[in-house]
């Protein structure tokens, strides 16, 4: 086994269980079971321990889902339609995971307090890249550039709460109300086409 599968299945499985029970719901004894890896393993990769393999498991989900949003912005060259690609791909995953596994990113940052700060530097430049994604996306198609960042943000909050909502009810029924609104208010938003008199 190389050092760095182990590295990467100690991510998985923290990625996993963020997903699941959250940071403080996760034991190391359990991470170090999923990832099939001894204890020195975990402090080798990862020297400041849980809190690091935790940050290290919010930076791997946010590249990620940037990357998922290039690939969906760049398949429709559409926001509203990239948005559906993300929404309805976190709708299965929710389905698939029986409604136990949302967003790491909103679960740990629901159960962060004020002395988790490396965490929540994490979590926070994560959701700035996020939006900034969005963001990009959204002038990249003709939006206004001015509000871009402001339509972003809601875009991902809308999101993370549709999400969370979901998984609480155990039913899509709030996704599926959020992709609606959010379709709708992108509609408005959209850039008028030039007048071709």
């Amino acid at each position: 086994m190389k050092p760095s599968d182990a590295k990467q299945r100690l991510i998985g499985a923290m990625i996993e269980a963020l997903q699941r029970r959250g940071l403080h719901g996760s034991g190391l004894t359990e991470l170090l079971a999923a990832a099939d890896a001894p204890k020195g393993v975990l402090y080798h990769h990862f020297p400041g321990g849980k809190t690091e393999l935790a940050v290290a498991a919010i930076e791997v989900t946010i590249a990620r889902l940037c990357d998922s949003m290039e690939a969906s912005m760049a398949a429709s060259g559409d926001p509203g339609a990239a948005l559906m690609i993300w929404i309805n791909g976190a709708q299965k995953r929710l389905d698939a995971s029986h409604y136990e596994r949302g967003c790491p990113l909103a679960t740990i940052a629901l159960e962060t307090t004020a002395d988790d700060v490396e965490i929540r530097a994490a979590l926070a430049k994560g959701f700035a890249a996020v939006r900034d994604r969005i963001a990009t996306g959204l002038v990249n198609a003709g939006y206004e550039a001015a509000s871009a960042h402001a339509t972003a943000a809601l875009l991902l909050a809308a999101y993370e709460g549709g999400l969370l909502q979901a998984r609480v009810a155990g039913t899509p029924e709030p996704m599926a109300l959020v992709s609606s609104a959010l379709l709708t208010y992108l509609k408005l938003q959209r850039p008028k086409e030039p007048d071709h008199e």
